[in-house]
């Protein structure tokens, strides 16, 4: 059964259809949050209340986009009202803390992977996590969504209601400001999707 046969249904009040639908986007939506907010389990609560805003507001869907797209927009819109009543508060630390060696922004080790390489990847991630926190709340939201949750341009505008030109532009300066942190606090490897080839592939 396809997405918009499912939402179909879950508009009527199937629930199951709406079950499916969650397990189908619910690690996505989930590792979201965790990027946004930096906080697993407030992430867990914002993902189920994502969920919970979808169900509630299936019979206005219009399908104009992707349920995948509409619960990512839906679930950076909570995060960020999270965010800003933390941030009020708080008014102290940084919104979003990653620095974490589980949600850091290097690839997987390999189960054969040497002790060194493993070490280096761990410090890469902190190094990464820490710049991140650095970056403006709009810039590190759309960073988090390109690169860290794999979204295209496309489904970032559609998420948080930014034209493709902006979104574009916004990533661009945003990996720009992270590499220059990087540079000032010693760390000399490129930032993600610095590599032209690697980015026109993900188009």
């Amino acid at each position: 059964m396809t997405d918009r046969e499912l939402v179909t249904r879950a508009g009527a009040g199937d629930q199951e259809a709406f079950e499916q639908l969650v397990r189908d986007n619910q690690n996505r939506v989930y590792s979201l949050a965790v990027r946004l907010v930096g906080d697993r389990e407030e992430a867990a609560d914002l993902a189920q209340e994502a969920f919970l805003k979808a169900w509630q507001g299936l019979s206005s869907f219009q399908g104009e986009s992707s349920f995948s797209t509409w619960i990512y927009r839906l679930t950076t819109n909570v995060c960020i009202d999270y965010l800003r009543r933390k941030k009020r508060r708080q008014e102290v630390e940084p919104a979003v803390s990653l620095d974490d060696e589980d949600s850091g922004w290097a690839e997987p080790a390999d189960a054969g992977q040497d002790p060194q390489r493993k070490l280096e990847e761990a410090e890469r991630s902190r190094a990464l996590s820490r710049g991140l926190e650095r970056l403006p709340e709009h810039q590190r939201q759309v960073l988090v969504m390109r690169e860290l949750s794999g979204l295209s341009y496309q489904e970032i505008g559609a998420a948080t209601g930014l034209d493709l030109g902006t979104v574009k532009s916004r990533i661009a300066r945003a990996r720009l400001a992270l590499r220059k942190i990087l540079l000032e606090d010693g760390n000399f490897f490129d930032s993600p999707s610095s590599n032209p080839t690697k980015e026109s592939k993900r188009r």
